[in-house]
């Protein structure tokens, strides 16, 4: 049900302003090989981000309190760094992190506008989801030490308790992004929820005020704190 309404061709051709339109079709014909599978990058995803979940909650034996809260302060701590990021070299040239700003402002806010937000094909999710590297890049460069710190200086629950929350983290931002981009008919737009979190996104991709605020993607817990909130996107 949910592959047959994300597949190809769901959105009008219509309903894509002209200048987005063009910027696509440029943007498939130079970046998106013949041999790009959008579901087969969002199974690649979820399937190696769950599996990896998995196996650290697998080596998780009696966690104590301290342990536990662990998973909380990770949250809090994952969604900031989610917003620093975003407001930070995503939307900002940074020496060394010219390709996060090329691949997010340059060419994600191109392609999806707060006139055009939802893909229109299943190539299309290569705009929005993460690179499969960067599955592999978050796990090596980014999860592993901070886990083998953990290991070393608190407990192996502390630290597989922290890979099992962060990479799970990453996959609910990435479910989310992609929740954020379906046509607004799709089936998980019914939900009230992914609604208001849709509406905060679409927001942020006002080309004029993307730098102004709405940068957490999942929930805007960072937004809410320093004040950084775009209650609408302007007509």
């Amino acid at each position: 049900m949910v592959a047959a309404e994300l597949g190809d061709g769901v959105a009008p051709a219509d309903e894509v302003p002209a200048a987005v339109a063009l910027f696509r079709q440029q943007y498939r014909a130079e970046h998106i090989g013949p041999s790009y599978s959008g579901w087969l990058h969002f199974a690649f995803t979820s399937v190696g981000s769950l599996a990896a979940v998995g196996f650290a909650l697998a080596r998780v034996r009696s966690p104590t309190a301290l342990e536990l809260a662990v998973v909380p302060l990770t949250l809090v701590f994952a969604n900031f760094v989610e917003y620093r990021g975003h407001r930070g070299p995503l939307h900002h040239r940074r020496r060394g992190l010219a390709l996060l700003f090329e691949r997010h402002t340059q060419q994600h806010h191109r392609y999806y506008t707060h006139e055009a937000m939802a893909f229109e094909a299943s190539r299309d999710f290569k705009v929005v989801l993460f690179p499969p590297v960067m599955l592999v890049f978050f796990l090596g460069v980014i999860a592993m030490p901070v886990a083998l710190a953990l290991s070393a200086f608190v407990s192996r629950n502390a630290a597989m308790l922290f890979v099992a929350t962060a990479v799970g983290y990453f996959l609910l931002y990435e479910w989310l992004h992609f929740c954020h981009h379906m046509p607004e008919h799709g089936a998980f737009a019914r939900s009230w929820l992914l609604r208001r979190l849709r509406a905060h996104h679409q927001a942020h991709h006002d080309l004029a005020r993307m730098r102004s605020g709405n940068f957490n993607i999942t929930f805007p817990l960072c937004d809410w704190l320093f004040g950084t909130i775009i209650r609408a996107p302007r007509s």
